[in-house]
C-alpha cells in the first residue's frame, strides 16, 4: 500500500470521531494539527481540543487512538495533545463552517 493511501485511510478513520458537543468530526473541526505515519507503521497525531477545559478530552483522544489503531497496517498510535497554538474556528474546514452557520 502506498504512503498516500495509508495517510488517506488514517484521515478517514479520524473523521469517524465526533466532538460530543458539536456535531462535526474532529478533523473538519480543525483539531488535528499533524498526522504522520512513521517507520514500522507507527502513527503520530498532534491534536488539540476546542478548549483546555473540555470535559470530554480523554474520551476524544482515546477514540482517535482507537479508530486509527483499527487499521490493519497500523502497529501503534501515539496522540500528543497540545494547546499551542490554541484552537480557533479559522482551523475548521469550509464544510464545518457552513454546518455551524459561520459561512
Amino acid at each position: 500500500m502506498e504512503q498516500a493511501e495509508k495517510e488517506n485511510r488514517v484521515i478517514e478513520q479520524i473523521k469517524l470521531v465526533y466532538d460530543p458537543e458539536i456535531p462535526i468530526n474532529v478533523y473538519d473541526l480543525g483539531l488535528i494539527y499533524d498526522c504522520q505515519i512513521l517507520p514500522e507503521n507507527r502513527v503520530e497525531v498532534l491534536m488539540t481540543l476546542t478548549s483546555p477545559s473540555c470535559s470530554m478530552a480523554g474520551v476524544i483522544v482515546d477514540e482517535v487512538k482507537q479508530r486509527v489503531n483499527e487499521l490493519d497496517f497500523v502497529e501503534d498510535t501515539n496522540i500528543e495533545l497540545t494547546w499551542d497554538p490554541p484552537w480557533d474556528k479559522i482551523l475548521m474546514s469550509d464544510e464545518a463552517l457552513l454546518l455551524l452557520g459561520f459561512l
